[in-house]
């Protein structure tokens, strides 16, 4: 049987920023089952098209990531959600409100 994600690398390097706006992209990279280049290129991807914003944390030393939840979906078929709609469905509540207060 072929192996198959119901989940692209994109949404899933999402959901893992989602958890931890902190995340490593060698962390990044093993939980999605990628090469850290891999998940260097879908971060890039993702800020490239405004739905991640990065930036460093207070010690200046790890990068910060910020996901853009109010922007739609890029498929015509769900532009009527945002990806934070989408993120609340599949992220604990608890962990994306963590994240936000972090942004705060």
């Amino acid at each position: 049987m072929t192996k198959w994600s119901f989940l692209t690398n994109h949404a899933q390097v999402l959901l893992c920023i989602a958890h931890d706006p902190g995340v490593r992209l060698r962390d990044i990279a093993t939980t999605v089952g990628i090469t850290e280049r891999s998940a260097y290129g879908i971060v890039t991807d993702l800020s490239a098209a405004g739905y991640v914003v990065k930036g460093k944390d207070a010690d200046g030393r790890r990068n910060r990531y910020e996901i853009q939840t109010h922007l739609p979906l890029p498929e015509p078929i769900g532009q009527e959600r945002t990806i934070g709609e989408v993120l609340n469905v599949l992220v604990d509540s608890k962990t994306t409100k963590a994240a936000r207060r972090t942004r705060g």
